[in-house]
C-alpha cells in the first residue's frame, strides 16, 4: 500500500499547488517542486524514479497532446527556425558546453561531459507555459519554443546515447552516428503516423458499420500515444518522435469531422485532465528527487578533487551561464538569418528587439525530462568498474534545473512587461469569410431537410415556420459580415453584448434548476440533464 499511498500524495501535491501558486503569487512549477520536497523530507515513502517507467507513462501522452494541438500552420511556418533551435542549437550545446563542462571539471571523461551537455540541452515548454501564464508570451514566440521542445527532447536524447555509447566502448563513429540518427528519427516519425492512421482507419470502419461509443473513443486516443512510443522503442526508433508525429497525425484526422461532437466534447475535458494531473506530477516529482540529489553533495564533491560543498554551486551557475549565453547568441543569429532570408523574399519584416532575443532565451526552461535522461546513465562500465562521475552529473543537472526555473520566473515576467511583440497576421478576414460560408451551407441543409421532411404531411406549414425561424438566425449572421469593415465591426461587438447577455440567463436558468433540485421539486436525473444541456451552451459562449 506504500507505493499506492505516495501515488495519492503526488496527485494531492497537484491539487493544493494551483490554489497555493495563486495565493503566494509564484509560478506554478515552482510551487510544486517545492511540495515535492517537502514530500520528499516528510514521513510519506519516496519515489525511486525509474526513467524507462517515467518515459513511457509521462512523456507519451504529453508530447501526444502538444502536437494534437499545436497550430499547424504556425509551426509550418516557422519551421526553418524551429529545426535551427531543435537540432543546430542542441548540437552546438553538447559540443560548446560538453568541452567547457570537461574543462571546468577534469575528473569527468569527455563522453560523460558530452552526455551531460546533451541531456541539459531540451528545453521544456510545460515549464515555459506555466511560467509565462502571468505574463503571456507572445503567441508566436510561444509556437516556435513549442515547436522546438517537441524536436528537440530527441535530439538532446540521441546526442546522450552516442556519448554514453562512446564512454562504454571508447570509439565514435560519425558514419555510424549520422545513420543511427537518421533511422531514429525517419522510423519514429514514420510509425507514429503509421500508428495513427491506421487506428483511424479501424475506428472509422467499425463507427460505420456499428455505431460511435463515445467512452471508447475517449480510451482509443488515450492508448494511441503509447502504442506508438511502444513500437518505436521495439523497432529501435525514437519513440519521443513517434508520439509528437502520432499527436500531429491525430490533429489531421480529425479534420475530417466524423467524431460526434458529444465524444469531442468528452474526450477534450479527459484530456485537460490528464494534461494538468501529469504536468503536476512530473514537477512534484522532480521536486522530490531533488533532497535525495543534494544528500550526495559530499561525495559528488570529492570527485571533483575540491573538499569545498561550494564548488558545486560554482559549476551549476557556469554551466546555466553558459547555456543562457549560447541560447542567446544562437537565438540572436537565428532571428537575423530569418530576417534576411524574408528580405530576400521581397517581405519587409518588423526587426526584433533584443528584449524579445532576451524573452526567448530565458524561456529555455530545463525540466523534468533532463533529470530522467541523466538518470538513465549506466551504474557500470562494460568491466564492472563504476561509471565515471554518474552522481555528479545528475547533481549538476538537477541544478540546472532549478537554476533555468527559478531564473525564468523571476526574469521573464519582468522581460516581457511591456514588450512590444511582432506584429502578427490578423485572421478576423478568415474567420468572417469561414462563419459566413457555414451559414450559408448551413441554410441549403436546412432547406433540404425541410423540403424532405415535410413531403406529404399535413403540418407543412410547421416545419416550414421552424425552419424559417432558425434560417432567419444563419441570414443575420451573414449581413453582419458581408458588409462595411464598419459594419462587421459593430455586428461583432453586437454579438459580444449578447453573449454576456445570454451567460446571465443562463447562469439564472441553472440556479433555478439548482434550487428546485434542493427543494425536491424536480428529481436529480431530469436536473443533471438539464445543467448540461446548459452547461454546453454556456462552454459555446465562453470557450
Amino acid at each position: 500500500m506504500s507505493s499506492v499511498d505516495t501515488i495519492l500524495f503526488l496527485l494531492l501535491a497537484v491539487v493544493i499547488s494551483g490554489s497555493l501558486a495563486r495565493l503566494i503569487r509564484l509560478p506554478l512549477p515552482l510551487v510544486q517542486v517545492g511540495l515535492g520536497a517537502m514530500i520528499a523530507l516528510s514521513s510519506v515513502p519516496t519515489v525511486e524514479l525509474q526513467p524507462e517507467l517515467f518515459f513511457l507513462l509521462f512523456l507519451p501522452p504529453l508530447l501526444f497532446l502538444d502536437g494534437w494541438r499545436i497550430p499547424k500552420a504556425d509551426l509550418l511556418r516557422d519551421r526553418a527556425m524551429v529545426l535551427e533551435l531543435a537540432i543546430g542549437l542542441v548540437v552546438l550545446t553538447v559540443l560548446g558546453v560538453g568541452l567547457m563542462i570537461h574543462w571546468m571539471i577534469p575528473a569527468m571523461p569527455l563522453p560523460v561531459a558530452f552526455a551531460l551537455a546533451a541531456v541539459i540541452s531540451p528545453t521544456d515548454p510545460i515549464a515555459v507555459s506555466a511560467i509565462a501564464s502571468r505574463t503571456p508570451i507572445p503567441r508566436r514566440v510561444m509556437h516556435i519554443l513549442e515547436g522546438e521542445a517537441l524536436l528537440n527532447d530527441a535530439s538532446g536524447l540521441v546526442c546522450m546515447r552516442f556519448a554514453v555509447a562512446a564512454m562504454l566502448t571508447g570509439a565514435f563513429v560519425i558514419q555510424d552516428a549520422v545513420l543511427t540518427f537518421a533511422w531514429l528519427a525517419a522510423g519514429g516519425i514514420a510509425v507514429g503516423v503509421g500508428v495513427t492512421w491506421a487506428v483511424s482507419v479501424a475506428k472509422g470502419w467499425l463507427t460505420r458499420r456499428l455505431g460511435e461509443d463515445t467512452s471508447a473513443q475517449i480510451l482509443i486516443s488515450l492508448l494511441i500515444p503509447f502504442g506508438a512510443y511502444i513500437a518505436a522503442e521495439h523497432l529501435q526508433c525514437s519513440g519521443i518522435l513517434a508520439a509528437v508525429a502520432a499527436g500531429v497525425t491525430m490533429g489531421f484526422t480529425e479534420q475530417t469531422g466524423r467524431a460526434l461532437a458529444v465524444t469531442r466534447v468528452r474526450r477534450a475535458a479527459v484530456w485537460d485532465v490528464v494534461q494538468f494531473a501529469a504536468n503536476g506530477v512530473i514537477f512534484v516529482l522532480l521536486g522530490e528527487q531533488m533532497p535525495g540529489l543534494l544528500g550526495k553533495a559530499s561525495e559528488t564533491v570529492r570527485a571533483t578533487g575540491h573538499a569545498e560543498v561550494w564548488w558545486l554551486a560554482v559549476y551549476v551557475l557556469a554551466i546555466s551561464l553558459a547555456l543562457g549565453a549560447m541560447r542567446f547568441a544562437w537565438v540572436w543569429a537565428s532571428l537575423r538569418l530569418t530576417w534576411f532570408r524574408a528580405r530576400r523574399r521581397g517581405e519587409r519584416p518588423q526587426r526584433v528587439s533584443l528584449r524579445l532575443v532576451a524573452a526567448m532565451s530565458l524561456a529555455g526552461v530545463r525540466g523534468a525530462i533532463t533529470l530522467a535522461g541523466v538518470l538513465t546513465l549506466p551504474l557500470a562500465m562494460a568491466d564492472g568498474s563504476a561509471f565515471p562521475a554518474r552522481d555528479l552529473a545528475i547533481f549538476l543537472a538537477g541544478g540546472v534545473i532549478l537554476v533555468s526555473l527559478v531564473v525564468a520566473s523571476l526574469g521573464l515576467p519582468r522581460v516581457l512587461r511591456g514588450l512590444e511583440p511582432p506584429r502578427e497576421p490578423s485572421h478576423q478576414v478568415e474567420i468572417d469569410q469561414t462563419r459566413v460560408a457555414a451559414a450559408q451551407a448551413a441554410i441549403r441543409a436546412i432547406e433540404t431537410a425541410q423540403h424532405d421532411l415535410s413531403a406529404g404531411r399535413d403540418d407543412t406549414d410547421l416545419y416550414i415556420d421552424a425552419a424559417s425561424r432558425i434560417m432567419e438566425l444563419y441570414r443575420d449572421q451573414i449581413d453582419g459580415r458581408m458588409g462595411t469593415p464598419e459594419a462587421a465591426a459593430a455586428s461583432r461587438r453586437t454579438e459580444q453584448i449578447e453573449r454576456q447577455l445570454r451567460l446571465v440567463g443562463l447562469q439564472a436558468e441553472r440556479d433555478e434548476i439548482f434550487r428546485r433540485a434542493r427543494a425536491r421539486e424536480i428529481e436529480d436525473e431530469p436536473a443533471r440533464k438539464l445543467v448540461r444541456d446548459i452547461d454546453l451552451l454556456e462552454a459555446r459562449y465562453t470557450g
